[in-house]
């Protein structure tokens, strides 16, 4: 492979590789459903090129709390009778 993994065996090199991989997709995911979307969006970034333009359209599309509407205020209490 290269100098940085000449002492790893590959099945080690391949390991790593897989372990920050998962790490990163479930982290991703988090992410996604904390946005509001589907988890499964993070399944795009496993593809070159494809990964770029979903992270620009994830950037660029509406969010769900900001379409949401406010609480209403809740209604004013009168403290004289007290």
């Amino acid at each position: 492979m290269s100098d940085l993994v000449n002492g790893l065996e590959p099945w080690q090199f391949y390991l790593i590789i897989s372990l920050v991989l998962t790490y990163t997709m479930v982290a991703g995911g988090w992410v996604l459903a904390k946005a509001g979307r589907s988890p499964l969006w993070i399944l795009l970034l496993l593809f070159p090129y494809v990964n770029i333009i979903a992270v620009w359209v994830f950037a660029y599309i509406r969010w769900p709390f900001v379409d949401r509407t406010a609480a209403p205020a809740p209604p004013p209490t009168d403290d004289r009778d007290a």
